[in-house]
């Protein structure tokens, strides 16, 4: 499978034909990663994005023959939304990854009713710590602004939000931009995972991807780059 790989100290560049090849070769390499991890410790943990990028590769994941029964799959992020809702990053995994072979996979989702964000991610800080940290496998997705999981560049407290010294697992964010609050996962969590990769697609992702790591205001994506102890490997389709 022909692909395009550009180096640099941050990340390492995986550029595709078209997205069917992408979601095959990001499939592939998460499956390898999962399959590696339980067979060091008996179970794999992996944390995945939501929007409308990653339902090809969902797909493409949920019928690789692996042990899914020992893994266990939550969510980089969540709007606070019921799975009910077309917003929610939990009903599109359910649709898309928990199928095929996947059902076997057991999905710790992050919204729950609370009375408010801050409630729900103190909650949600506390059920996940009995988790199997760290993850294994986080697949990032990118918006045009240069967000990634729900590190918004408009979030209140941003530099909270991107402390890789953390010791929250979950964080409340608030941001105009993203429309509701959000629950997101800890930078301190996602750069700890044993394998980062970054998927994202389309001539305005990759523009705006090349302007996120050019010199200039460093935009969240490159804070993840920049903390991340490991090249993350940004897996990219026209």
């Amino acid at each position: 499978m022909a692909r395009e790989q550009l180096n640099s100290t941050s990340y390492n560049w995986n550029a595709f034909p078209d997205r069917p090849a992408l979601a095959a070769a990001l499939a592939g390499r998460v499956a390898d990663h999962l399959t590696k991890a339980m067979a060091e410790r008996g179970t794999a943990l992996l944390a995945v994005s939501g929007g409308a990028t990653p339902a090809k590769f969902f797909a493409a994941l949920s019928a690789a023959p692996i042990a899914w029964d020992k893994v266990i799959v939550t969510l980089v992020d969540e709007r606070f939304v019921p799975a009910s809702s077309p917003r929610s990053n939990a009903g599109l995994v359910a649709a898309n990854l928990l199928q095929n072979a996947a059902k076997a996979a057991r999905f710790v989702p992050l919204y729950h009713e609370a009375a408010g964000i801050e409630a729900a991610a103190a909650s949600d800080d506390a059920a996940l710590r009995s988790l199997p940290w760290p993850l294994d496998v986080v697949v990032l997705g990118m918006g045009p602004d240069g967000h990634t999981a729900s590190f918004f560049p408009d979030a209140d407290g941003l530099p909270r939000l991107l402390d890789p010294a953390s010791d929250r697992i979950i964080l409340p964010v608030h941001a105009a931009s993203a429309g509701e609050p959000r629950l997101t996962l800890s930078l301190a969590r996602i750069i700890d995972a044993g394998f980062i990769a970054l998927h994202i697609e389309g001539e305005d992702k990759r523009t705006a991807f090349d302007g996120a790591v050019a010199p200039g205001p460093r935009k969240p994506i490159r804070a993840v780059l920049d903390a991340a102890p490991r090249p993350v490997e940004v897996f990219w389709a026209p």
